[in-house]
């Protein structure tokens, strides 16, 4: 199968498996869901029959299947999805505590799709998924991860500035994906967790790494700088918004370039087209007037 459930990283005798199997080049892709999802929740709150299945609920909200917009069939032979079911539930501490655990659990399972697929493994996580995939991240082998993507991650700072410290994170690549609609919900996670003294992924870490890319998507300018690269991003922004990363129309289009391989999205290339700094937080809640900041620079025939 193209498309296999877990519940739990150490449930993955089936995916080693299919995994053994893949044609050369075919990607390898771990789906993680965010919070309030759990495999034991009803069809509103299971991720394997919402955003991780390929025939989601229609009249589910907030839904898209994440393996059928990546390109993944149930029988194909277009390579492994993975879709990682995990207790996300319980309060927003309990569930943030429980991440690191699975984080550390799914990073013995890439450790081994890696070695058994003779490739590296890429990631995509919403939310709380985010904290799971960089969790993780820190605890791999080197090398057994290639790319992360990180949409409205839910997780501070310094702990992915460690992740991406470790012997994993410095040959991986990662794609956070961010908005100002998420403002609120960045600011909430930080008094919550932190007690406003520890800041989010909302603005990517402290100092820029070669390896890690900011991409905010309800900015303009990054979208005209991704629509030059062939993705055209549908969104309209609004006031507040936890999901768009994976609602906005197109976006996943985006997504299935960067997770089948580097060579379909070098990151340099995709960094070149972005504008130099995001938009400042609240932007989305307070109009004001936006100072002026370089738009990306096009890219000469030879990059």
């Amino acid at each position: 199968m193209a498309l296999m459930a877990v519940n739990g990283a150490q449930d993955g005798d089936a995916v080693l498996a299919r995994a053994a199997t893949l044609r050369p080049g075919a990607p390898v892709v771990v789906m993680i869901h965010g919070y309030r999802f759990s495999p034991d929740g009803g069809p509103d709150r299971d991720p394997h029959r919402h955003i991780l299945s390929l025939t989601p609920d229609p009249g589910a909200r907030r839904v898209v299947s994440w393996p059928a917009a990546l390109g993944f069939t149930a029988h194909g032979p277009e390579g492994l999805a993975v879709a990682l079911g995990w207790h996300a539930d319980g309060s927003l501490r309990a569930a943030y505590a429980r991440a690191s655990a699975v984080g550390a659990d799914l990073a013995q399972l890439i450790d081994r799709l890696a070695v058994t697929a003779r490739r590296p493994v890429a990631v995509i996580g919403h939310s709380l998924g985010a904290r799971v995939a960089l969790a993780a991240l820190r605890r791999a082998s080197p090398g057994a991860v290639g790319r992360l993507v990180l949409l409205s991650a839910a997780e501070l700072r310094e702990r992915a500035e460690a992740a991406i410290a470790s012997p994993a994170g410095m040959l991986a690549e990662v794609i956070n994906v961010t908005s100002r609609e998420n403002d609120i919900y960045d600011l909430g996670f930080e008094l919550m967790l932190t007690g406003g003294r520890g800041r989010a992924l909302g603005f990517g870490l402290s100092r820029p790494q070669r390896n890690w890319v900011d991409v905010q998507i309800d900015d303009p300018a990054t979208r005209a700088g991704l629509a030059a690269l062939g993705f055209s991003i549908d969104h309209r922004p609004c006031r507040a918004c936890h999901w768009s990363p994976y609602l906005a129309p197109g976006v996943f289009d985006l997504y299935r370039a960067a997770l089948s391989g580097p060579d379909r999205l070098p990151l340099r290339v995709l960094r070149a087209m972005l504008p130099d700094r995001p938009l400042p937080r609240w932007s989305r809640l307070l109009p004001q007037r936006l100072q002026s900041r370089p738009g990306p620079v096009p890219l000469s025939p030879a990059a």
